[in-house]
């Protein structure tokens, strides 16, 4: 049966029929898990099962588990998980003991989702924070400095490969700078391309490999002044594919942020899900959960072909396999490296 390339979310922590049925005759290529769908292990365990089911095969199930105020899985049933910007501050400490802090923390998250069936992480966050931006990113970035993003997110990835989980590298090309929340409005930066290409597109080219991206719901004046790059052919081919040389597959931010529907006319999210798509995103992201939504979102879907097919299908394959791994031996020694930035007493 043909794919399509979506990836949705459901209302709760339960299957709705009404929601079953949907996702049986659409067929998406994935599912998303937010705070409302997430109670117990057991809850979250048969939920990510019967999400499979309506489309009988194995598909990838993503969760927004970065750790700090972005966390869908948390106490009392998973452990809280710092903010990026600790690991950063460990790292200005002893950069090898961050790095491998850094690579233990997402291993446990690795093997935190897999255990319940969760096979897709969207991190890490790859925005470079500025002075004056919206609060948005701040914390949520391993740093200012490209080049210690760079050495701290690789091994985020590295952790959560190990553990069988694929991991999202987010907001390609960049939304450290944006003025405002793309949730809210639409960010306009009007930086100069070179400006751009030595700062916020560094990080994305360094971690070029990484299987998955999300888009920023942003505009670069540099290249397209009215669209966001999400829906922008221009911009995101000349910035995404060309500059920065991405070949992994990426899917949009969700369709639902009000940046997104702040210039788009038509009919909604079936036009945005059309544009988004025509732009050269490989698959759309709806997260509301809500059917009529999702209903409209489907009639502006494509199927999976050519190298979007190519790009899912190597996706899928890096959740096929895992390392062996004791859970309690690594939160020990996480545990001792993370206390360097205890203060003295």
């Amino acid at each position: 049966m043909t794919i399509n390339a979506a990836i949705f979310a459901c209302n709760g922590p339960e299957l709705l029929a009404s929601e079953a049925v949907f996702f049986r005759d659409c067929n998406p290529w994935g599912f998303i898990l937010f705070g409302r769908n997430i109670e117990t292990p057991e809850q979250v365990r048969k939920l990510c099962a019967d999400l499979r089911n309506t489309v009988g095969r194995d598909a990838l199930i993503f969760v927004d588990q970065e750790g700090g105020r972005v966390q869908r899985l948390g106490p009392p049933h998973w452990r809280k998980s710092p903010w990026a910007y600790d690991f950063g501050e460990l790292y200005r400490l002893n950069k090898r003991d961050a790095l491998r802090a850094i690579w233990l923390n997402f291993r446990m998250i690795a093997d935190d989702l897999r255990s319940v069936g969760i096979t897709a992480n969207c991190a890490p966050v790859l925005d470079l924070p500025v002075f004056g931006a919206d609060p948005i990113i701040s914390d949520r970035a391993f740093s200012r400095d490209p080049d210690k993003m760079i050495k701290m997110a690789h091994a985020c990835m590295a952790g959560l490969t190990a553990g069988g989980i694929v991991p999202v590298i987010k907001h390609i090309p960049g939304h450290g700078r944006a003025a405002v929340d793309s949730h809210k409005a639409l960010p306009v930066i009007t930086e100069s391309l070179a400006e751009l290409e030595s700062t916020d597109f560094v990080p994305f080219k360094a971690l070029s490999d990484a299987p998955v991206a999300m888009t920023a719901h942003v505009v670069l004046e540099c290249v397209d002044k009215a669209q966001p790059i999400t829906v922008s052919k221009t911009g995101f081919q000349k910035i995404v594919r060309q500059n920065i040389g991405y070949d992994g597959l990426v899917m949009s931010d969700d369709l639902d942020m009000k940046a997104l529907h702040a210039n788009v006319m038509g009919d909604g999210l079936t036009t945005l899900a059309r544009k988004t798509l025509a732009a050269g995103c490989d698959i759309v992201l709806q997260c509301s959960g809500q059917l009529p939504d999702m209903v409209k979102v489907a009639k502006g879907l494509k199927p999976l072909a050519g190298d979007a097919l190519r790009r899912a299908q190597l996706a899928d394959l890096m959740a096929e396999s895992f390392e062996p791994f004791n859970h309690a031996t690594a939160l020990e020694e996480y545990t001792k490296l993370m206390a360097q930035l205890e203060p003295a007493t």
